[in-house]
């Protein structure tokens, strides 16, 4: 029986990156075994044990045939006699598939370390293809890791591009595309995520209302990138760089999905984009099984995100009835994600990157202004009911103006 550190945390040590889980793998030894050591049994498709003490995973070293069409159509086999380099076989890309064993010494049989020094992601083997998850993991990775100046292998990418020709990605289901998307989010260079999708096909496939904005022009006096496409990558960037929060990051991409749906005829003004766009974020979300705390910021980013730039224009009462339709009282940190969300928008664009806008302030100074108004003395005047709701509105109302810029 011998134990192997392997995968991510291999492969970050070998970065000099911190890692947070430490996954073994065990060869040489059965199920039995394992359990008259003291060690737990969590695995439900193939045997996963924990650690007495440490409580980390130990997974028998296994191999694996593909049995099905999707990530979930394997059968796996787990014996003594598997080896740790058939155990390396079946994992996804090279820097993924080097090992330590506890004295140190590095097992790297398919030149992990080669291509993690030449900032290469690549796949394993043809094995690849036969799990669609894949597609979104490696993408995943080139998005943890593009600051390193990492690229996918061409002969990766290829293979990428035949596992959506050949309809695997359409085996997906929303539980995973999600899951990996949300981490993906979390990545200090989400768009990268997104763009690779795109450069393989995926994009098309699991995210038809990001792909429909490329290539949909807008009017080049205010967005001077002029496509959608583009501009939406360009405000994910700027979500990127305001906010380390997924729901801020994933609203910033779907704040424009009506311009997809942009008549023709009226191209490249998008008059309504805004109402356009909310059924398509609410069909994104409902279909990818988005959590609802993401999928509600997402349509009131979508739906209100021209108010926000339109603030200096927008009268107290139209920005109560924002501050209220955000359900701005109840949970003050959703409108301050709407605000950031916006920001983002406003900065997506050539020249605009770095500009410091001063709505961010206004709309907040109104929103505390308003806030601030305490309902107690109202009903200590007796007034009951409606008759409530409509004087705390009115004194809600005249706060707001008292907050804003006399200019």
């Amino acid at each position: 029986m011998e134990t192997y550190l392997v995968g991510g945390c291999v492969r970050d040590e070998l970065l000099g990156r911190p890692s947070k889980d430490r996954d073994w793998v065990v060869v040489g030894a059965s199920p039995e075994e394992m359990l008259a050591a003291g060690y737990k049994s969590v695995g439900k498709d193939f045997p996963v044990f924990l650690h007495p003490e440490t409580k980390e995973e130990y997974a028998l070293a296994r191999t694996e045939r593909k049995t099905a069409p999707g990530y979930t159509g394997f059968s796996f086999h787990a014996d003594a006699d598997v080896t740790l380099e058939q155990d390396l076989s079946r994992r996804d890309l090279t820097i993924n598939a080097i090992a330590r064993d506890v004295q140190g010494n590095i097992v790297d049989p398919y030149n992990g370390q080669q291509d993690l020094q030449d900032r290469i992601l690549r796949h394993v083997s043809p094995a690849f293809a036969e799990d669609p998850v894949r597609i979104l993991r490696n993408a995943r990775f080139a998005a943890r890791f593009a600051e390193l100046g990492f690229n996918i292998a061409d002969e990766t990418m290829a293979l990428m591009k035949s596992m959506v020709e050949n309809d695997e990605v359409d085996a997906l289901v929303a539980e995973r595309v999600w899951q990996e998307t949300e981490r993906a989010l979390g990545e200090q260079t989400p768009t990268r995520y997104f763009q690779v999708l795109r450069d393989c096909g995926a994009l098309a496939r699991i995210f038809p209302e990001i792909d429909n904005l490329f290539g949909v022009p807008q009017p080049e006096e205010y967005h001077p990138e002029i496509d959608t496409g583009v501009h939406t990558m360009m405000v994910l960037e700027q979500a990127t760089r305001l906010s380390n929060d997924t729901r801020v990051r994933f609203a910033a991409l779907t704040h424009d999905l009506g311009k997809a749906i942009t008549p023709k005829d009226e191209l490249p003004q998008h008059i309504n984009h805004e109402e356009r766009g909310v059924p398509l974020v609410k069909a994104l979300c409902e279909r990818l099984r988005v959590p609802r705390d993401f999928r509600d910021l997402a349509v009131n980013v979508a739906r209100y995100h021209l108010h926000y730039h339109r603030a200096k224009e927008l009268r107290a009462s139209s920005i109560l009835k924002l501050i209220k339709n955000l359900d701005g009282f109840r949970r003050p940190e959703r409108f301050d994600m709407f605000l950031l969300a916006c920001e983002a928008d406003s900065r997506g664009r050539p020249g605009y990157e770095d500009r410091v806008s001063t709505k961010p302030k206004l709309l907040k100074d109104a929103f505390d202004a308003a806030a601030a108004i305490d309902v107690g003395p109202i009903v200590e005047r007796g007034l009951k009911g409606d008759a409530i709701a409509m004087e705390l509105n009115q004194l809600r109302i005249r706060a707001i103006k008292q907050s804003l810029p006399n200019d």
